[in-house]
């Protein structure tokens, strides 16, 4: 294709963009329109507007992708012994598709094409939030065009459909078939996991319960515990026994080893008659609540607290209302791959603009639920090649059963959202970001500032997690003040993603983390990087000698759950956690 057929829609599509470019200028200067009731704040992110690469651009990556493609042609008609040479993708690592040639010409012109397609897509002239729009779009459509997914293309699944003369065919239609009836791609066997019997094993009792959460006291496994009870907030959007899968990989049972007394809020899944909770509900009835039950229980002042995800906004929320009000309730804060400042959010920014908000505002504002199904299928995406298509290959190409695995299971046991919560936390933090900003919240009649949680800070990151950019979470971190001194937290950045970089037990010895110098936190989260020391193993042993600092006293382990006030109402994992979305 010559380099004008691309140069001419080019400038055809810069002129067209021009009027759309100076109307967005306009926009920015010092005396715009005043807006609308139902539009954006002042401070809410502008509309944005994509322009094509340029054309000496488009020139450069056509020839390269030329001199590629006629060297991948030339190979595949004079040089056969290259079709056999391994593919550095997981999709055509097996056998089948080396010893097919053409099936190994078909993966490498899809893996030359989709590197082209995604440069394309990077040269894409606009802001980040377009951008990342436009090479979300794209990386979409390059993954589902996957030689790998279609059985036409595939020669592992024509294998195998040989082999079992017609009987995979037979056990993916039917795989399909149920998984349509059941609204999701089956990513595990579900039938090998039970909440209570095989996952959330971990002994404990239920000893509150409101119609948002379940305070679950765990039993000691030391005979002394530290006297400073351990209050873990787990995310809403997904069922706490994530962090309480097996014993061999239980955050849970780590921390309760440790000898930390250790209570957890197990959040219920909303339902019809909970459906106009809002943000406040869950700091003043949730969080904030949870630590009153877990003093009172424990007879201390202070408690030593960790929240995880979205649990880590909540509970930094609810910590904020609390020291506006003259509590001081913790002796130290974890958080663990949690966003308080919400500017670059990743790739989940994608799914907020105003216009989207304002949807759910309109429609879920004032009650009703966001399906668990609807946020289940969200993040999937995000992960499309791991968490979509590679069930579609095993479970529908090669009519094969999932295999048994917790983390999936987890991942398929979702939760529903009341609406009004929903819609303010899209708002003001996604879209607004107004945490940060001290004074700008009202929660629970208090004007929220983070600068008043003075307390030991330590903040965890996973470095490929693509729901908390660690880099987001690193700034973060550096909102919240530590012990009342400048860089008072200490930030911590482990391997791996959202999930395998936080769930990452020592006993597995496997992946590493990173530490930097004791409580500084430079401005550039690369600088941090650079002279941060990576350590093998697990961030939990660091984590735990931090933690250790602030449980206070030893005394024996209490041989009874909850107090004269607070008695055990039910075993772990008690009923919430087992309601299906």
């Amino acid at each position: 294709m010559p380099t004008s057929t691309l140069a001419a829609p080019a400038r055809r599509l810069r002129k067209k963009a021009q009027p759309a470019r100076r109307a967005a200028a306009s926009r920015s200067g010092t005396a715009p329109p005043k807006p609308a009731a139902s539009q954006a704040p002042t401070n809410s992110r502008p509309a944005a507007y994509a322009l094509p690469p340029s054309p000496d651009q488009l020139m450069h990556l056509q020839q390269d992708y030329l001199t590629r493609l006629a060297s991948l042609w030339t190979d595949f008609f004079q040089n056969p012994a290259k079709s056999s040479e391994p593919i550095a993708d997981s999709r055509f690592s097996d056998p089948a598709w080396q010893s097919n040639s053409l099936a190994s010409f078909y993966a490498r012109a899809y893996l030359l094409n989709s590197d082209f397609m995604n440069r394309l897509a990077e040269t894409i002239d606009g802001d980040r939030k377009t951008k990342q729009r436009v090479k979300f779009a794209v990386s979409q459509w390059v993954d589902a065009a996957s030689p790998s997914n279609f059985l036409a293309t595939n020669p592992k699944a024509q294998q195998t459909l040989l082999e079992s003369r017609g009987e995979s065919l037979k056990a993916g239609l039917d795989n399909l078939l149920k998984d349509i009836q059941q609204g999701r791609i089956s990513q595990t066997d579900e039938t090998a996991f039970e909440v209570g019997r095989n996952v959330a094993t971990s002994e404990g009792q239920v000893v509150f319960e409101n119609a948002l959460f379940q305070l679950i006291q765990y039993k000691p496994l030391t005979a002394r515990v530290y006297a400073r009870p351990f209050v873990l907030v787990p995310p809403c959007i997904n069922k706490y026994y994530i962090l309480d899968l097996q014993p061999e990989n239980s955050f849970i049972r780590h921390a309760v080893g440790s000898g930390h007394t250790v209570f957890v809020v197990s959040w219920k899944n909303p339902h019809k008659p909970e459906s106009k909770l809002t943000w406040d509900d869950y700091l003043e009835k949730g969080a904030i609540k949870a630590l009153h039950v877990a003093q009172q229980i424990s007879g201390q002042k202070q408690v030593n607290t960790l929240g995880f995800s979205v649990g880590g906004t909540i509970l930094a929320t609810a910590l904020a209302v609390m020291y506006a009000r003259g509590e001081s309730p913790v002796s130290s804060l974890t958080l663990m791959t949690a966003l308080l400042d919400f500017e670059d959010p990743g790739m989940l920014e994608l799914f907020i603009d105003e216009q989207q908000v304002l949807l759910r505002e309109q429609t879920l504002g004032k009650g009703g639920l966001m399906p668990g199904r609807e946020l289940a299928i969200t993040f999937n995406n995000l992960r499309s090649n791991d968490l979509v298509w590679n069930y579609v290959v095993n479970n529908y190409l090669q009519g094969k059963q999932p295999p048994a695995f917790d983390l999936r299971y987890w991942n398929g046991d979702s939760t529903n959202l009341p609406g009004p919560m929903y819609a303010w936390y899209l708002r003001n933090m996604y879209l607004e970001n107004n945490l940060r900003i001290p004074g700008k919240l009202v929660c629970c009649g208090e004007r929220i500032d983070l600068g008043s949680i003075k307390v030991p800070t330590y903040a965890f990151a996973a470095r490929e997690d693509h729901i908390v950019p660690w880099k987001a979470a690193y700034a973060s971190a550096r909102l919240l003040p530590g012990p009342g001194k400048a860089g008072g937290v200490r930030f911590v950045l482990g391997a791996s993603g959202h999930i395998a970089g936080s769930i990452n037990p020592p006993s597995k010895n496997k992946r590493s983390y990173w530490t930097g110098t004791h409580n500084q936190l430079p401005a550039d989260p690369e600088a941090w990087l650079l002279a941060a020391e990576e350590q093998p193993g697990s961030w939990w042993t660091d984590w735990s000698k931090w933690l250790a600092q602030f449980g206070g006293a030893q005394k024996p382990a209490p041989k009874s759950f909850g107090n004269a006030q607070y008695k055990a109402i039910e075993p772990a994992p008690g009923r919430y956690v087992q309601e299906k979305a």
